[in-house]
């Protein structure tokens, strides 16, 4: 392109379609703030309601303009006309799109209108590394739904010195985790997204994780984890924050200093729930085990929560599929969940017992069927990870946590891990992201599954 601004559009009645190269050079009005907190987007051409940027299918993210369409996303743009300037247009595509804009570190309310005067639309949100935040929200032709929800957004820098130190995957395919950008993905039969308003939340309660690769954000499909689902059962103002990572024990996360990160933003009254055990019992050495080096390592990560004014909330690891000759799940896991509940009740923590929890799951699925919710005999698909967010969430209601008042009203209805949602009705879109690559720490054994995408299972 070489100093040059590239665009091509084709354009029909009350249509707009296009895209956009733009070149930094040239980009002379920037909207890129450093300390910007808010920003508020009309989607499509036609009027535009004051104090609104608007967004069109040109509008194309770069670092110099600091919001616009991203990941190489094509949409068309619709204008209905009429008086609503934030309802009578609106940007769709037949594709999942991505739109990001520049934003320190923090945590952000993001209201977004969906919908169309003329047809059906049906959106499912998700934000920064695939994290679920609203689930198929269907508006009927000329009705338009108007949700709610709050994103962590995080740097490596931590602000008492020093930074995380990232693996090389953090830094490439999963940077979308630790960039100074919000990044949401619109996905679903037919997103129309209206309008968007990101504005930063200082009182918002944090529910952070720390874990791994079973609770991280994993960044390709078919892979995925119960802490991308969890944030989509909480109602405004509670913000889930997953600092977990693949391949990671307690000791290798302290190491990466990742508590310290954890530490540097927690408030009083936030949560810390943590679970590992899955790369800890492959560690060697001498005094380390499950009810020596691991479980003090567990009872400092509670104490230092606590000093912060935080809530611990210890999660036991969820099963690996290992069935015995009987169909009934086996313990690949050692001493480990059992160490977590000895800990949780010396230190009298809330205890969510996934582990538990997952036997009773997979069992009700059976040897065969369980693969419909697995990658590999560890890691999850969505629905997997999905019904494990669901026993999460049992979990917080059973332990009374203060967070239990605000999750969604359909989390009111008690799930039976015993009786799961079945496979069939289970309707997250997949993202458009896939890889064949095993996440790290993955069990000896493990065959995985090629990435088929837009599937339950591969």
């Amino acid at each position: 392109m070489h100093g040059k601004r590239l665009w091509a559009a084709i354009a029909l009645p009350g249509v707009f379609a296009g895209f956009a190269i733009v070149s930094p050079a040239l980009n002379t009005v920037s909207w890129a703030q450093t300390n910007r907190t808010s920003f508020r987007f009309a989607f499509g051409p036609g009027k535009v309601e004051p104090g609104y940027i608007q967004v069109l299918p040109t509008t194309i993210y770069t670092k110099e303009l600091g919001y616009g369409f991203d990941l190489g996303s094509t949409v068309t743009a619709v204008d209905r006309g009429g008086d609503d300037a934030l309802r009578s247009g609106f940007c769709t595509s037949d594709k999942p799109f991505f739109f990001s804009a520049d934003l320190p570190e923090g945590n952000y309310s993001v209201t977004v209108i969906v919908g169309d005067m003329a047809g059906e639309s049906t959106t499912t949100v998700k934000a920064e590394l695939r994290r679920l935040m609203l689930e198929n929200v269907h508006a009927s032709p000329g009705k338009f739904e108007t949700r709610t929800f709050t994103v962590n957004i995080r740097i490596p820098k931590i602000a008492t010195g020093g930074e995380v130190r990232l693996k090389e995957r953090e830094k490439t395919t999963e940077s979308a985790a630790w960039d100074d950008k919000l990044t949401l993905e619109f996905n679903g039969t037919r997103p129309c997204v209206c309008a968007l308003e990101v504005t930063k939340m200082e009182d918002a309660i944090t529910v952070y994780l720390l874990g791994d690769s079973t609770v991280c954000d994993q960044p390709s499909e078919p892979w995925n984890s119960w802490g991308q689902m969890l944030p989509r059962f909480f109602k405004p103002g509670v913000v889930v924050a997953n600092h977990a990572e693949s391949g990671e024990s307690l000791r290798s996360s302290l190491g990466a200093r990742r508590l310290d990160k954890v530490l540097s933003t927690m408030k009083a009254g936030d949560y810390l729930f943590i679970q590992y055990g899955h790369n800890d019992m492959k560690e060697k050495g001498e005094g380390v085990g499950a009810f020596t080096s691991y479980k003090t390592d567990l009872k400092h990560f509670i104490t230092e929560t606590r000093k912060h004014g935080g809530i611990p909330v210890l999660v036991t690891s969820m099963h690996r599929r290992t069935f015995d000759d009987e169909g009934k799940i086996t313990n690949s896991l050692g001493d480990y969940p059992e160490a977590v509940r000895r800990a949780a009740k010396e230190e009298n923590v809330a205890l969510i017992d996934l582990n538990s929890m997952s036997k009773l799951f997979y069992e009700a699925l059976g040897p065969e069927n369980s693969k419909k919710a697995f990658v590999d005999n560890t890691h999850h698909n969505n629905y997997g990870s999905y019904e494990l967010a669901k026993c999460i969430v049992e979990g917080i209601k059973a332990n009374k946590l203060g967070i239990a008042k605000l999750l969604v009203d359909e989390a009111e209805t008690a799930f039976d891990p015993a009786h799961p949602d079945p496979i069939e009705s289970f309707k997250v879109p997949a993202s458009p992201m896939s890889r064949t690559r095993v996440p790290d720490g993955n069990s000896v054994g493990d065959s995985p599954k090629p990435a088929v995408a837009g599937k339950v299972a591969a």
